[in-house]
């Protein structure tokens, strides 16, 4: 039986699972203004030739040195953005229960939020960031505006859901995913509070998986880095930990955990996985390329590959979509391999459709993709 069959059938018997699970996100937000870059333009509105790849694009700006260019970008559209929304707003879509925490507005909430909000219950820390994400054919470039996530802190959490509300909220969750860690300064100090404050003072709860996205670590020093992968892995007192990381992130942490270099192939995927397990004692840690997806558990590694499509409607947002299909597959207690298939198709109908799938959707994609 091939994999595809299997995660089928696995969503099948245990998709009702989903609607008694309830799930914690933050601590993030963002309006994304996705848009496209202006090569040549012949007239007004889309009558133009766009600037196809990220290396067109650095030779345009690297030919304006020591004189001046003018770039367009033509607006696609705006939208709920941030790593912690878009995955919340994916496991929404699935049937999960939901409670998010952070960037949306204050003090009324931004309007791309508004219907995330209608369907879960929200708290906002602070004002949310904002993203030019410029699309191309071979990746994308994310120009960000996010001073207002500075106020993202221990004091502030406590400040807006009260220090009992914050425990409240933590108890009832299945799936707690913490997310962003690049783009908030004081995200390492939010998971200090929680290992030494906070979670010893809620129960255990059987199950329980605690989901972390680093967020293309880049701008962060190694030794930031690895004190916040030190400090995920303290969360293993607690339920189980799952890191989730892209192909860059994945090369960036093996480099700093001081693996040096590995490919994209099968055989590197899955090394990957299991190196950075294994050194920071995780229950399991996932990596997704484009076009496949690997993990590595207590148990070994898994890999699958993924529906890829060369001319996606959409790409912001793909990686986390994966995140909360991954996620939500847990959950709902599939096999490790179940869980790569769900997040690849969950990955694969939104970049299709633009869409977060419900758990119909991703049956009837599993059941079509050939």
């Amino acid at each position: 039986m091939d994999f595809k069959t299997r995660t089928l059938q696995e969503l099948r018997a245990n998709r009702a699972k989903l609607a008694a699970k309830h799930s914690l996100v933050g601590f993030d937000g963002f309006v994304d203004t996705i848009v496209t870059p202006v090569a040549l333009r012949a007239g007004q509105g889309e009558n133009f030739t766009p600037i196809g790849t990220i290396a067109e694009f650095g030779q345009r700006i690297l030919a304006a040195a020591g004189k001046s260019t003018n770039l367009e970008f033509y607006p696609r559209m705006d939208k709920l953005g941030g790593n912690g929304p878009i995955m919340a707003n994916a496991l929404l879509a699935q049937g999960a229960g939901l409670t998010y925490v952070g960037a949306l507005g204050r003090p009324n909430l931004n309007p791309v939020f508004a219907d995330m909000a209608e369907r879960s219950e929200v708290f906002s820390l602070c004002d949310p960031a904002a993203t030019t994400a410029v699309e191309f054919t071979d990746g994308k470039l994310m120009l960000g505006m996010m001073r207002s996530l500075d106020e993202i802190t221990p004091d502030q959490i406590d400040a807006v859901l009260t220090a009992d509300g914050y425990k409240q909220a933590l108890a009832k969750a299945d799936l707690i995913a913490l997310v962003n860690w690049t783009m908030i300064p004081n995200m390492t100090a939010v998971f200090t509070d929680l290992v030494t404050r906070v979670l010893p003072q809620i129960p255990v709860k059987p199950g329980r998986v605690f989901f972390f996205d680093l967020a293309d670590p880049e701008k962060r020093s190694r030794s930031d880095l690895v004190y916040a992968l030190e400090t995920i892995g303290k969360f293993e007192q607690f339920g189980a930990v799952t890191l989730g990381l892209n192909l860059k992130e994945a090369q960036q942490v093996f480099s700093v955990l001081g693996f040096g270099t590995e490919t994209e192939t099968e055989s590197g995927l899955r090394n990957m996985a299991a190196k950075i397990r294994e050194r920071l004692d995780l229950t399991t840690v996932v990596v997704h390329p484009k076009e496949s997806a690997a993990c590595a558990n207590r148990d070994g590694t898994h890999w699958v590959p993924g529906p890829y499509v060369a001319k996606p409607l959409i790409t912001t947002g793909a990686g986390d979509h994966f995140n909360a299909g991954f996620s939500a597959g847990q959950i709902m207690g599939l096999s490790p391999e179940s869980c790569l298939g769900v997040g690849v198709c969950t990955s694969g109908h939104y970049v299709r459709t633009g869409q977060s799938p419900s758990i119909g959707d991703l049956e009837t994609f599993l059941a079509n993709w050939r």
